[in-house]
C-alpha cells in the first residue's frame, strides 16, 4: 500500500511541473540580462542618444510628516520621499529574448542617476536620502524613490506670532548638469503628494505647490534648473491663545483692579509690580520661540514701545540679541507691560497725594483747579455734601475772588474774629466810637489797633487780654480746619487720579487686546 502511494505523489508533482508557466524559470534570465546590460555600461555616461539632446528628469516630492519647526535657528525638518523618473537609452531590452524579464531592481551606484540634491540643505551631511535601488523597465524608463529626513533653511516670519503663517522651500536641482544636460519637469502640476500625510499637532499643512526656475548664477554662464516646493503651514493658535493670551488677559484685568483698592490698604504698590513680573515671565515664554534675527516689521506701537522693549530684554536676558521685529504676541505683551509699568508709577502718584498734609505739601492752585473741579466733574464724581457741577466751579471761582476783595476792605479786628465791620462810623468818617451790647452790659470797642494798646482804663486791658485770646483760638481753630480741608483735597485728588487711571488703562487695554487680535490673519487653528 505504501509504495502506491508514492507512486502517486511523484505523479502528482511530475504533473504540476509540466503544467507551470515558462515565466518561472528566470532566474538565468535575469542573470544573463544583468551581464549583459551591466557589462558594458559605464555609470559617467550621461544616458542619451545624442549628447546635444538634453535628459528630461520628471521630478516629484511626497511629504509624510513635519517633524520639527525650529523658528530660533530657522531649520525645518520634514519626512519626505523624492521621485525621479527618467529613461536610459542603455538600459533596454527585448522582453522575450529573456525569459520576460520586464523590469529589474539595480542599486544606485551601478548605474548613472542625477545628481539632484537640495540646495536650501542644512543638514550636517548635506545629503539626507537613503540610497534604495532603481527600478528599471525594459523600455529603459528607471524609477528612484529615495526616501529621506531633510533639514532646510526656512525664514521664519514671526510677525504675527502666533497667528503666522510660514512658507519653507526646498529647493531641489543639479548640481553639476545645467540645463542644457539635464532638464528637471515637475512630474505633478499640483506640487507635492500629500495623500500620505500624517497631521502636525503645531502646524496645520495648507499646502505644497511647486514650480520650476531656470537661473543663471554668477559663477557659470549655463542655466541652471531647479525645482521648487513650498511647504505653507498655519500654526494651531489653540495652545498659545488658552497659554498665553487668556492668561495676560486676566493679569491686566487684576492691574485695572489695582485703581480700586484704597491707598491705606498698603497693597497698590506690591499688586502692580507683581503683575508686572508676572507679565515678564509669559514675555520670556514668548522670546524662548523668536528668532534671533528677524527683518519683518512691527505691527503697533513700535515707536512707543521700541524703548521699553530694549530696556526689557536688557533686564529679562531671555529675548533675541538681535531683533528688529516685535511679533505680534510679543507686541501686545508689551503693550500690557507698558499699561502695567504706567500703572505702578501712577499707583506711586496716588499714595504720594493721598499721604500729603499742609505742613509739608501746599496745593497748587492748577491741582486745585485740575483735580478738584473741572476732572472730578468730567468724571462724574463729588463729595460729601459737595455737588460739583460747571455752574458750581465757576461760583465757586467766583466767591474767591469777592472774598478776597471783602477781606482787604476789612479792618484787623473784623478779620481777627471773623465778624462783620458793622463797628465803623460810617456817617461821620472819623475814628468814633459805638457801643455794643457784651454780656449784660455795654462796652466801648476801639475802632484802630492804637486805642485798642491804649491801658487808659482796666476795662480796656480786659478787653485786650480778651482779644489777644479770641485771636489765639481763631487762628488754632482756623489752621486746623484749613489743615483738614487740605488733607481732605489731597486725599480727593488721589481719588481721582485713581478713577481716572482706571478709566484710561480700561480703555487702553480693551482697545489693544481688540486691535491686536483683530489685526491677525486668523484667530483659532485647531
Amino acid at each position: 500500500m505504501v509504495p502506491c502511494n508514492i507512486a502517486l505523489a511523484l505523479l502528482a508533482i511530475t504533473f504540476l511541473l509540466i503544467m507551470m508557466p515558462p515565466g518561472s524559470q528566470q532566474g538565468p534570465h535575469e542573470k544573463r540580462l544583468l551581464n549583459n546590460l551591466l557589462g558594458p555600461y559605464n555609470i559617467l555616461e550621461r544616458p542619451v542618444a545624442n549628447e546635444s539632446e538634453s535628459l528630461e528628469v520628471k521630478f516629484g516630492l511626497t511629504l509624510q510628516q513635519i517633524i520639527d519647526v525650529d523658528e530660533k535657528n530657522q531649520i525645518l525638518t520634514t519626512n519626505a520621499w523624492l521621485n525621479l523618473e527618467w529613461n536610459d537609452y542603455n538600459l533596454r531590452w527585448n522582453e522575450s529574448e529573456y525569459g520576460g524579464v520586464k523590469d529589474l531592481r539595480i542599486t544606485p551606484n551601478k548605474l548613472w542617476k542625477p545628481d539632484v540634491l537640495m540646495y536650501n540643505s542644512a543638514d550636517e551631511g548635506f545629503d539626507g536620502t537613503f540610497q534604495t535601488n532603481v527600478v528599471v523597465k525594459h523600455n529603459g524608463s528607471c524609477l528612484y524613490v529615495p526616501p529621506g529626513i531633510f533639514k532646510s533653511t526656512c525664514k521664519i516670519d514671526i510677525t504675527w506670532f502666533p497667528f503666522d503663517d510660514q512658507h519653507c522651500d526646498m529647493k531641489f536641482g543639479s548640481w553639476t548638469y545645467d540645463g542644457n544636460q539635464l532638464d528637471l519637469v515637475l512630474k505633478s502640476e499640483e506640487g507635492g503628494d500629500l495623500s500620505d500625510f500624517i497631521t502636525n499637532g503645531e502646524w496645520y499643512l495648507i499646502g505644497m505647490p511647486g514650480k520650476k526656475n531656470t537661473i543663471v548664477y554668477q559663477c557659470c554662464p549655463e542655466p541652471y534648473v531647479d525645482v521648487t516646493f513650498t511647504i505653507q503651514i498655519r500654526r494651531r493658535t489653540l495652545y498659545y491663545f488658552f497659554n498665553l493670551i487668556v492668561p495676560c488677559v486676566l493679569i491686566s484685568s487684576m492691574a485695572l483692579l489695582g485703581f480700586t483698592l484704597p491707598p491705606d490698604s498698603g497693597e497698590k504698590l506690591t499688586l502692580g509690580v507683581t503683575i508686572l513680573l508676572s507679565l515678564t515671565v509669559f514675555l520670556n515664554l514668548v522670546a524662548e520661540k523668536i528668532p534671533t534675527t528677524s527683518d519683518a516689521v512691527p505691527l503697533i506701537g513700535v515707536t512707543i514701545l521700541l524703548s521699553l522693549t530694549v530696556f526689557l530684554n536688557l533686564v529679562a536676558e531671555t529675548l533675541p540679541q538681535v531683533s528688529d521685529a516685535i511679533p505680534l504676541l510679543g507686541t501686545y505683551f508689551n503693550c500690557i507691560m507698558f499699561m502695567v509699568a504706567s500703572s505702578v508709577v501712577l499707583t506711586v502718584v496716588v499714595l504720594n497725594y493721598h499721604h500729603r498734609t499742609a505742613d509739608i505739601h501746599e496745593m497748587p492752585q492748577w491741582i486745585k483747579t485740575v483735580f478738584l473741579q473741572w476732572l472730578p466733574w468730567g468724571l462724574g464724581m463729588s463729595r460729601p455734601g459737595k455737588k460739583i457741577t460747571r455752574k458750581t466751579i465757576l461760583m465757586n471761582s467766583r466767591m474767591k475772588e469777592l472774598e478776597l476783595k471783602e477781606r482787604s476792605s476789612k479792618s484787623l479786628l473784623a478779620n481777627v474774629l471773623d465778624i462783620d465791620d458793622d463797628f465803623r462810623n460810617v456817617s461821620g468818617g472819623n475814628n468814633a466810637s459805638m457801643t455794643t451790647s457784651l454780656g449784660s452790659g455795654f462796652i466801648r470797642h476801639p475802632t484802630t489797633i492804637e486805642e485798642a494798646a491804649m491801658p487808659s482804663t482796666g476795662t480796656q486791658r480786659d478787653l485786650q487780654n480778651i482779644l489777644r485770646e479770641l485771636q489765639f483760638i481763631t487762628n488754632r481753630m482756623k489752621k486746623a480746619d484749613e489743615e483738614a480741608e487740605v488733607i481732605s483735597d489731597w486725599k480727593f485728588a488721589a481719588m481721582v487720579v485713581d478713577r481716572f487711571c482706571l478709566i484710561i488703562f480700561t480703555l487702553f487695554t480693551i482697545i489693544a487686546t481688540v486691535a491686536v487680535l483683530l489685526s491677525a490673519p486668523h484667530i483659532i487653528v485647531q
